[in-house]
């Protein structure tokens, strides 16, 4: 009894951290060291006190799982340690408990709590963990921690007229230095200087200092040059890393020099800002490196500033300077598309024949290729080509090329087998169920580093060579994406030692589950083993649940869903609010101080707005920040509440430092929008006029036509001058190339009917970029449609699977006619991309009809064929909707559900809506819900909720049972 009750009590203490800094606080001397020893000094798994034994590795692994009770060993070892135990071990322990946690715990009030009288072996291993931890620290944290290694390495001796700043302390201070003041830089003596500099540990050192400002940069260089380096020296220009980024002496700059400074700049978009500078600095060592030479000659002494050539200068080098530089253009990032197109091309028409190892040598060129030419290389190269280096850019490949490539590969092998082992990765994920059904036997070694569909984990999982269901001899099927297949009946079908033994694993997997599959665990593991279900399976089951969380259950149910990315189980918005407002209620309505922070973990990025203003304390706010600035998908509504505790918190921004400036970060848009930051933000560029835009020159329109077209704010007035300005740059319409087309991007929303008409459209590459667009009107994806037929010389019935993923949405301008006209097999591997499109009904009805001439009639379909077909079958007929099993409703896609026409959706029976799942049950329509009646409502709000037929049996016998809980079994 005596040990349990110990164990009870350290575990109540995991989930109540200021009681714990309470309890540490009251222990004396010999009392903290025994405790601090144990926790992190003793290497012992066990710790045994006559007839008690305790788990000393569970408990350590408990305690650095819990951000709160790491904030109170941080707080204690400040206040205590250095008084109990040496200087070296307080160290050691507050580096344990800094790197293990993301939490940021050093804030500027408790850095000034930080020793100041340390000895120079301690005081070095510190500073080198807050070295360590630069880029997890706020930049007012960051000038705190400046200010307390500067109060150590000041010296007395120094007189007001040189520095403290010596190289050693230099070197100490690491990516700090960029907290120095300027006045301090320049007055650093030229003797220091020149020993920091001639050290190789400078050049790694500058290579770091991401956040330095072009002042501070350009006074280093200043004292370096006055110093008596050569700054035109390539040694020296080596030497100066991120510095290099702010080189300002232009003056009588010869050629080798400027091509020695781009060659270090390839360095400099890892600064955290300043890019707009850095460009103009490039484009004017551009401009000096090609002097009295051509851009052939150069082309592969331009590192990366190659990026800033015009689509022009690109067209005038000839295909052998581009060969000659591929070993140098294969290293650059960030390319326009317009610009990969054309080194592609000018590489490919010195080679004449596409290899392996020619598209080896392209780097990230290879998504210039076309996808006819991938489709008309040599198939075994094809297939080294898929499992070879070029691998690593299939992300960036369009659907067009994936499915070119793919047909090319499947097409040519003599066995399916064979293909299957060599598709890797994404490329997987585009195989048709078609095609899947012609292997007979998978196994877990073909299913590895495999990006998988759901229809297709279906098809594998009962093409699988060993038995289904799982057994507790055959853990491993569960391997990789195949967990995508567990059904629920699967599931319940597990034993309770397996499932409890296995979870872990789902667990670990989460991402790849359904909304519907987490849906289903939870209500396993209610049936199972209620008292040790994790808290965060209460946002998929229905929300009466939530009333047994109160009392000593609150913490460890926060705790949960802190640690989880709500998105993963992807509650309604009904379940959200009423979990949200459960953990307002266990917090008594407000989030008080760090301790709240810490525990609401990634709840915090879904606070309602009134919570975020009215509930959180200033003092929770300073900690807050940084985690609303990692949040994914803040609403505009949360931003602003965020906005206002800012000014609340740090008061106007004309008062603002520059770190409270950068701490700030995503938020400063919403507070003082300048001329300045609309320039240099992507998405702020609708803010110009449409009189400005017609102001804009040649070479800029030119160089930033891709970036204007990704702003999706362009009123139809701001994006026909931008039209304009295109046919006034490249000239007329016949005579524009596919990357001009290409580089449009929403732009190209602006063309008209007639305007289409004259485009050069018979590459399936450009049709793939148009169709990215979403926003076309039917007459303007009718012309796209026509101009591609006829400058292809394609018709209808000769279009291949890559064709129909390339025309993407343009495919909803097809009648009926055409449609049948589609080849069935061509279909077939294409059905998966088409089963994305968002089109009319009449359209999605006709598709229906080609899913049947390959898949069977729509009655006799499964879930695989469902999942395959996605919005197609919005198209389905009262009948064949009502004819499909209550089962197979949750295998619907969650857009498909939006797409059935309200009139067909209320044929469905109360209990197929109640089966559809709480993932598809959230996409159904305010058209469709005004359509059906009382007792269909009612199931809605079933599958909603995530209940079951029998749960409201499983909830009335479960409520003594849940509160009888403790935080102990809880967190268990």
């Amino acid at each position: 009894i005596l040990q349990m009750s110990i164990k009870s009590y350290l575990k109540n203490l995991l989930y109540q951290p200021r009681q714990l800094l309470s309890e540490f606080q009251q222990l004396d001397q010999q009392q903290f060291q025994t405790a601090m020893k144990y926790l992190f000094n003793s290497r012992k798994e066990r710790l045994e006190m006559g007839n008690i034994i305790l788990d000393l590795d569970k408990i350590r692994e408990k305690v650095f799982q819990s951000p709160g009770v790491n904030r109170t060993l941080f707080l204690i070892t400040l206040e205590k340690c250095f008084l109990a135990l040496s200087a070296m071990e307080c160290v050691d322990i507050l580096s344990q408990v800094l790197r293990v946690s993301a939490v940021r715990y050093l804030q500027p009030g408790v850095i000034g709590s930080l020793p100041k009288d340390l000895q120079e072996d301690a005081f070095r291993n510190l500073s080198t963990v807050f070295k360590d931890l630069y880029d997890k620290t706020s930049a007012n944290a960051q000038k705190a921690l400046y200010g307390w290694m500067n109060i150590y390495l000041y010296k007395t001796e120094f007189n007001e007229s040189t520095s403290w700043v010596s190289a050693e302390n230099l070197w100490i201070l690491g990516r700090y230095m960029v907290h120095l003041p300027l006045e301090e830089i320049l007055k650093i003596s030229l003797n220091e200087i020149r020993l920091f500099i001639s050290y190789d540990n400078a050049t790694k050192q500058l290579d770091t200092v991401y956040d330095i400002t072009p002042e501070l940069a350009q006074a280093f260089l200043e004292r370096i040059n006055s110093s008596g380096f050569d700054m035109r020296n390539t040694s020296t220009i080596y030497r100066l890393g991120l510095l290099v980024c702010f080189y300002d002496d232009m003056e009588q700059m010869d050629a080798t020099v400027a091509r020695a400074l781009l060659h270090q700049m390839i360095k400099c978009n890892q600064l955290r800002g300043f890019q707009a500078e850095v460009q103009k600095l490039k484009a004017q060592l551009l401009n000096i490196a090609v002097q009295n030479q051509t851009l052939n000659d150069t082309l592969g002494s331009l590192s990366d500033a190659v990026v800033g050539l015009t689509s022009s200068q690109l067209e005038s080098l000839s295909p052998e300077a581009v060969h000659s530089a591929i070993s140098t253009l294969n290293q650059v990032s960030g390319w326009a598309k317009s610009q990969v197109m054309i080194l592609a091309s000018k590489y490919l028409s010195y080679e004449k024949v596409l290899s392996f190892h020619n598209v080896s040598q392209m780097g990230a060129l290879v998504t210039g290729i076309s996808t006819q030419s991938f489709y008309g290389m040599n198939p075994k190269e094809l297939s080294q080509v898929i499992r070879g280096t070029t691998s690593q850019y299939s992300s960036d490949l369009s659907p067009a090329q994936h499915q070119g490539i793919l047909r090319k590969v499947i097409a040519a092998s003599r066995d399916f087998s064979s293909s299957v082992t060599d598709i890797q990765g994404d490329f997987f994920k585009e195989i048709s169920l078609s095609d899947l059904w012609k292997e007979t036997g998978y196994n877990s070694s073909m299913m590895k580093e495999k990006e998988l569909r759901r229809s297709q984990v279906k098809i594998i999982i009962e093409l699988y060579e060993f038995p289904f269901p799982l057994d507790p001899y055959k853990p491993k099927l569960l391997c990789g994406q195949l967990v995508k297949g567990i059904t629920c009946q699967l599931i319940e079908s597990m034993g309770a030692d397996f499932f409890l033994n296995h979870f872990k694993f789902f667990e670990k997997n989460l991402h790849l589950l359904s909304p519907y599959q987490v849906n289903c665990l939870a209500w396993k593991f209610w049936k199972v083993s209620k008292a040790s279900m994790p808290p965060f399976f209460l946002l998929v089951l229905p929300v009466e649940y939530l009333e047994y969380v109160s009392g000593s259950l609150c913490v460890p149910f926060i705790a949960s869903l802190g640690k989880t990315e709500m998105d993963l189980v992807n509650p309604s918005l009904h379940k959200k609010s009423a979990v949200l407002q459960k953990v307002q209620e266990c917090l008594n309505g407000s989030i008080a101080d760090e301790y709240d922070v810490d525990l609401l973990g990634n709840l915090i990025c879904h606070l309602p707005p009134a919570s975020i203003r009215g509930r959180m304390s200033p003092k929770a706010m300073a900690i807050a920040l940084h985690q609303f600035k990692l949040c994914r998908q803040l609403s505009h509504e949360q931003k602003i509440e965020i906005k206002y505790k800012l000014l609340e918190l740090y008061g106007s921004p004309k008062t603002w430092t520059a770190e409270t400036t950068l701490d700030v970060g995503p938020f400063i848009a919403l507070l003082a929008p300048s001329l300045d930051e609309i320039i240099k933000l992507a998405e702020a560029n609708a803010f110009w006029s449409v009189q400005e835009l017609k102001c804009m020159d040649a070479e800029t329109f030119d160089k930033n036509v891709e970036l204007l077209g990704t702003v999706s704010g362009f009123s139809s007035s701001q994006l026909i001058v931008l039209k304009e300005k295109a046919k006034q740059v490249w000239g007329s319409l016949p005579d524009w190339k596919s990357y001009h087309i290409v580089s449009l991007g929403r732009i190209a929303l602006a063309l008209t009917e007639n305007e289409i008409e004259e485009l050069d459209l018979h590459s399936i590459d450009t049709i793939s970029a148009l169709s990215q667009q979403t926003e076309w009107t039917l007459t303007q994806a009718r012309s796209i449609l026509q101009g591609f037929l006829e400058d292809s010389g394609h018709t209808i019935s000769t279009l291949r699977s890559f064709d129909l993923v390339g025309l993407g949405a343009i495919l909803c301008a097809l009648n009926s006619t055409e449609i049948m006209s589609v080849r069935s097999a061509e279909f077939s591997a294409a059905a998966a991309r088409i089963g994305l499109l968002f089109c009319s009904t009449p359209v999605l009805k006709q598709f229906k009809k080609m899913a049947e001439s390959v898949f069977g009639i729509a009655t006799s379909w499964n879930s695989s064929i469902l999942q395959e077909i996605g919005t197609i079958a919005g198209g389905l007929n009262e009948d064949e909707l009502k004819a499909f099993d209550k089962n197979l409703m949750p295998y619907f896609q969650p857009e498909a559900i939006r797409h059935i026409p309200a009139e067909i959706f209320q044929a469905l029976s109360p209990e197929q809506i109640a089966n559809l799942g709480p993932e598809n049950a959230a996409r159904v329509t305010k058209s469709q819900r005004e359509h059906l009646s009382p007792s269909q409502l009612q199931s809605l709000q079933l599958a909603l909720d995530g209940a079951r037929t029998s749960a409201q049996e499983t909830h009335s016998s479960a409520s003594t049972t849940l509160g009888a809980q403790t935080p102990a079994s809880s967190g268990e």
